[in-house]
């Protein structure tokens, strides 16, 4: 008796803490998905790290044999200084000294970048005028810029999933939820193929250094906003029609982030995924000013019954059923005896 009394009130626990179970899975989940991400990394790059440390080792070793006029700490005070100049896109290449970072059109792929929280982090402000302007640019620019795709994401959303959506609805029949589901699959091809695989084909054949994997990588990266920076298109010491390169770029990341946000938006729309993120969200509960309106309508309800009752049991005493009703008197008619 008392083992079902108990198992009966840990069913009940667990049911009335359900959503609460279940984001604590999905934490720990989390967790877990972090924790083999770096363990698959460490394991995939490690090695190769200790391969490129090695090969550096022996070309400086190599170099100090060669120049036996140079010291080692020379050495490491010049290298020190030519990576603290590449750190903020300043090579020390005489076939780079060509490329400005800051002409107009690097300076708006840096401001596109920056508004869209992309950050490649190959080029930075030097200055502390630049640096100050750069944060106030950012807290004013990044809502903005949130507020225009949220517009532009919501006008595309209507005509490219909610009205498609509708009319073959009711043209077919279908189920929505089954239409929607087809419709945000297919949306999801055609914005991987434009977006991703043929402008990954355009990059390796721009990109001498890149093949079609760094291209996709490229793609990823910059329109998941992760923007890693170890691979940026128009760097290369002689890329030709930079400025204009450059530009096209900004568009293609501007129109990129727009169709990402339309599918995951038509993705998040859909029924299933809706039911799926209400098994981890807190149960909505009715505050004390609810309450007391909704008890103050019932007793409200209650009252007009109350009363609408003793109504009737008033009329009932006035009029009983064993009076005879009055005659009926019809217009333009004659009384009936």
């Amino acid at each position: 008796m008392l083992q079902c009394l108990s198992g009966g009130s840990c069913v009940r626990v667990i049911e009335g803490y359900r959503s609460t179970w279940y984001f604590v899975f999905l934490v720990l989940a989390y967790v877990v998905y972090l924790i083999f991400g770096a363990l698959v990394f460490s394991a995939v790059e490690l090695p190769y790290e200790e391969q490129l440390r090695q090969e550096l080792r022996n070309v400086k070793l190599q170099f100090l044999e060669d120049n036996e006029c140079l010291s080692d700490e020379r050495l490491e005070e010049f290298l020190a200084k030519a990576l603290e100049a590449s750190n903020y896109g300043v090579s020390v290449l005489n076939n780079a000294s060509t490329s400005w970072n800051w002409d107009f059109t690097s300076a708006l792929f840096f401001a596109s970048t920056v508004l869209s929280t992309t950050g490649y982090g190959h080029t930075v402000p030097l200055s502390d005028g630049g640096k100050a302007f750069c944060i106030i640019y950012s807290v004013v620019g990044i809502p903005f810029t949130l507020l225009f795709l949220t517009a532009v994401v919501q006008r595309i959303m209507e005509f490219t999933t909610r009205r498609p959506v509708e009319h073959l609805h009711r043209r077919w029949g279908m189920s929505r939820p089954l239409l929607a589901a087809l419709h945000a699959a297919l949306l999801a091809i055609i914005t991987i193929s434009c977006f991703f695989l043929i402008p990954a084909i355009i990059f390796s054949v721009l990109e001498e250094e890149w093949n079609f994997l760094e291209s996709f990588y490229f793609c990823f990266i910059s329109l998941s906003t992760i923007g890693l920076g170890d691979y940026v298109p128009g760097e290369g010491y002689h890329q030709r029609f930079r400025e204009l390169y450059k530009l096209g770029i900004t568009f293609y990341l501007i129109l990129g982030l727009i169709a990402m946000l339309v599918v995951l938006e038509t993705f998040c729309e859909l029924q299933q995924l809706k039911k799926l993120r209400k098994i981890f969200y807190l149960r909505k509960k009715k505050t004390e000013d609810q309450l007391n309106i909704v008890d103050h309508d019932h007793l409200s309800f209650a009252s007009v019954s109350d009363q609408a009752a003793s109504f009737r049991e008033d009329k009932n005493d006035l009029f009983p059923d064993d009076i005879v009703s009055s005659p009926t008197v019809t217009i333009n008619g004659p009384v009936d005896k």
